[in-house]
């Protein structure tokens, strides 16, 4: 028998080529097998994003609140867009965010066309009155309230004047012009400010009044407290109001205020804190779905009180299923969040000078997200 050694040797390349082929085949099918379950596990399926938007006012707290929460819950991302208390009443009302946040309680109109929104404090905060005047530090000056509002008004419009020396004696104030810095966007730091303007001047009251935006007698604009910090920073003989964080971390300077009790106090942990323990309001805070207008913490009682405080709210619906962007799913994992932010939350405040919410707060927001539904399914699982 002849044996044809070329046909043998083509026929053995062959064979040797299709195992090599099957090799790299199964080889191939193991790393895509492997690249699917290591992709699986370092990216789950469930990524949920919260989105909200709103007040400047507590945003410091809520982006630390982003990142911790992320820490125990790597599923869920929280988007919060600082645009400023209007803006974020508005994005709520027009359901384009799955939550808002405002530092000024929603108004009868805003109710009207939000029915069923719910309020719920998120931490509370002072407004400081910064000043930059070369020469002088901070905690150094001392305003009342008539006369801070006749500042803004422009009716006292030298640093000298006779009104700003008197709590002042022995402090050299520059014979200049006042330079009002003020919020130009819808704010509800304004509304605290000038709800606060309002309370110490019926001048004030009646030709300004109060609200997230007014007609500004005198004064440059900015953007969010991140805009008024800047500008009393970059521009000497200043003066504005602010978030008290924002003038901490932009290392502005600050007055002491009189309070109720005739004491010229600072903002700060302490004396905000006494705002809200002497408040009476804190003990009879209305249901998270009425009306939140007459909640103040303004002029509190008490001789170590800072007297511009204020609660900040988060808004949602009280139906979480009439908001087109919010599942099931997502909503709960929005209540979920509240829960955490509105108690363990509360323990990353203080750093950032922001006062932890009262028990007495804590149980009133625990009540409100038990009346929260995603048609007619209660999504609250805590105390």
């Amino acid at each position: 028998m002849l044996i044809n050694y070329s046909t043998c040797y083509s026929i053995a390349m062959q064979m040797r080529n299709q195992r090599s082929l099957g090799l790299i085949a199964v080889a191939m099918l193991l790393t895509m097998m492997i690249s699917v379950s290591t992709s699986q596990k370092s990216f789950p399926r469930s990524q949920i994003t919260i989105n909200g938007a709103g007040a400047t006012f507590p945003f410091p707290l809520i982006d630390i609140w982003r990142v911790a929460y992320q820490k125990v819950h790597p599923n869920v991302n929280i988007n919060y867009q600082s645009i400023g208390s209007g803006g974020g009443v508005k994005q709520f009302t027009e359901k384009t965010v799955d939550f808002g946040a405002s530092d000024a309680p929603l108004n009868a109109q805003e109710r009207r066309v939000a029915p069923g929104a719910v309020q719920i404090p998120e931490t509370i905060g002072s407004v400081a009155v910064a000043y930059h005047i070369p020469g002088i530090p901070t905690k150094t000056l001392k305003f009342t309230g008539p006369v801070l509002a006749e500042i803004f008004e422009g009716k006292i419009t030298k640093w000298n004047d006779p009104q700003i020396k008197a709590p002042n004696p022995g402090i050299n104030l520059p014979a200049t012009n006042i330079v009002v810095v003020h919020r130009s966007d819808g704010s509800g730091t304004t509304y605290f400010w000038t709800s606060y303007l309002s309370n110490e001047s019926p001048s004030w009251n009646e030709t300004v009044g109060t609200s997230k935006s007014v007609p500004w007698p005198t004064g440059v604009g900015a953007r969010g407290n991140e805009g008024v910090a800047n500008a009393i920073k970059g521009s000497p003989n200043t003066i504005g109001y602010l978030e008290l964080n924002y003038a901490l971390t932009t290392d502005i300077p600050y007055a002491l205020i009189q309070n109720a009790a005739g004491n010229f106090v600072a903002p700060s942990l302490n004396s905000t804190q006494a705002a809200v323990a002497n408040s009476t309001i804190t003990y009879s805070l209305p249901a998270g779905d009425q009306s939140w207008s007459k909640v103040s913490l303004l002029n509190a009682p008490g001789s170590n009180t800072y007297p511009i405080a204020s609660f900040t709210y988060l808004l949602i619906p009280k139906d979480l299923s009439t908001n087109p962007s919010l599942d099931q799913t997502k909503a709960k994992a929005l209540v979920d969040f509240i829960s955490w932010a509105i108690t363990d939350g509360q323990k990353l405040s203080a750093n950032i000078g922001y006062v932890p919410l009262p028990a007495v707060v804590v149980k009133h927001n625990q009540d409100t997200l038990k009346s929260l539904t995603f048609k007619g399914t209660r999504l609250y699982t805590g105390p």
